[in-house]
């Protein structure tokens, strides 16, 4: 592939941007990103958040060790001010089901005899060992599992600002507010992309980075990938609950919920419930698609948050909840990614799959592509175009409970301020 061969990006997200910075860095000079969102880092990006989970723990080693080289690329000098290595609490509470037990115990046995991890792994079996490594922490917490010290989380938002700009200074066009309507193709090549303002974009190399709205855009990929949501929310801390939570370990109970030390600048308190994620097949294309307005979680997901919380930290429990939403991904069916051209469509690249495991790839991942388009051909099979692959009769090993679709979910809860702009 030239050097000087038209790239077109669609998509300004955790995929997106990562391959425009390494095709950029590696001389390409003729690169364009379409961003939907009129501001960045984009509204539907899953990288849009506070922090992401950095960690090597994987059911599958081969992951495990992608992981361990994002790790060593997150202490480069564009990524190092954004990562926090705190360590990793992860454990099950006293009522983990059985299958929670069996995903850590898979996720420990693959990263305990690597030679990373020496004197880094401490067991977790009783409220004293809990108490070593977070004395902040005033719950019950009758967990077991283990703390990885070798491991903590990003600032997302952050860190994509910081690509995004490295982008720039690369060279890269970047336009926002610049939805696709429609792929434009010329036989059997893709040459570019059509935006809702009516405006083309041609190109020799068309990546769709799309996340969890690639079926808007290709419906190709029919249920290879489904958009799917999991909740967050908030808690604003005042500076002194904040410090006194300051460099706690990233926490995990993997039957209940995870959360991060306080962001830095304002003290905001993230905590995700956890659960087997959301989907939207209210959609013309009956495609699993994020909904238009994603401001709200199920209220069973609320009291999950509060659950944790009461194990935890149970001077918050009861706190107001700010910022409650449903962060979008796109699971496929094995959580592997998929990173190859789309059959039939020459030109055309799809890197989609995240699967709610793909922000810590931020550093790496578009090495991954640029490689795939310089050799012309995808040669690991696991991350090929899987034509009749079907995400959505699939319960993951590593999500706790049911896939449910936002039309069977009962309750929602939203953030006062939300309810009073709707009316």
């Amino acid at each position: 592939m030239d050097k000087q061969t038209s790239i077109l990006i669609l998509g300004a997200g955790t995929f997106g941007l990562s391959t425009a910075y390494h095709l950029a860095k590696a001389g390409y000079s003729n690169i364009t990103v379409l961003e939907k969102s009129a501001t960045f880092p984009p509204e539907l990006s899953a990288g849009n958040d506070l922090n992401k989970i950095v960690r090597a723990e994987y059911e599958d080693p081969f992951y495990a060790e992608l992981a361990l080289q994002a790790m060593a690329a997150w202490k480069s000098p564009l990524f190092a001010p954004y990562y926090h290595e705190t360590g990793y609490l992860l454990c099950n509470s006293a009522a983990a089901p059985e299958k929670s037990k069996i995903s850590l115990q898979k996720s420990l046995d693959s990263i305990r005899q690597r030679p990373e991890f020496s004197d880094k792994i401490t067991p977790v079996t009783s409220r004293d060992d809990i108490h070593r490594v977070a004395p902040a922490f005033t719950g019950p917490m009758q967990w077991k599992g283990y703390f990885n010290s070798f491991a903590g989380y990003a600032s997302a938002a952050d860190a994509l600002q910081a690509v995004y700009s490295a982008c720039i200074a690369l060279g890269v066009t970047i336009h926002l507010d610049s939805a696709v309507q429609t792929l434009i193709y010329s036989g059997g090549s893709c040459t570019g992309a059509l935006t809702t303002k009516g405006k083309r974009y041609g190109a020799s190399r068309t990546v769709l980075t799309l996340g969890a709205s690639l079926g808007s855009v290709l419906p190709q990929i029919k249920r290879q990938v489904i958009a799917k949501a999991s909740p967050v929310v908030h808690i604003q801390l005042t500076a002194d609950e904040a410090a006194q939570l300051r460099g706690i370990p990233v926490t995990y109970a993997r039957d209940l919920g995870f959360f991060f030390e306080p962001d830095r600048r304002t003290n905001i308190l993230k905590i995700c419930p956890a659960m087997a994620g959301y989907t939207n097949y209210n959609t013309p294309s009956g495609l699993s698609l994020p909904c238009e307005d994603s401001a709200f979680i199920p209220a069973v997901d609320e009291a999950m948050v509060r659950r944790l919380l009461r194990e935890t930290l149970p001077a918050l429990a009861d706190r107001p909840l700010i910022g409650r939403r449903v962060c979008w991904c796109a699971d496929s069916a094995d959580s592997e990614y998929v990173i190859d051209f789309v059959p039939g469509k020459k030109g055309l690249i799809v890197v989609t799959g995240d699967s709610a495991h793909a922000f810590k790839m931020l550093p790496t991942v578009g090495g991954w592509v640029k490689d795939l388009m310089e050799r012309g051909r995808q040669d690991l099979t696991r991350w090929r175009w899987k034509e009749g692959s079907d995400a959505a009769g699939v319960e993951l090993s590593w999500r706790v409970g049911k896939t449910t679709d936002f039309k069977d979910v009962k309750e929602m809860r939203r953030d006062q301020e939300t309810i009073k702009a709707k009316l």
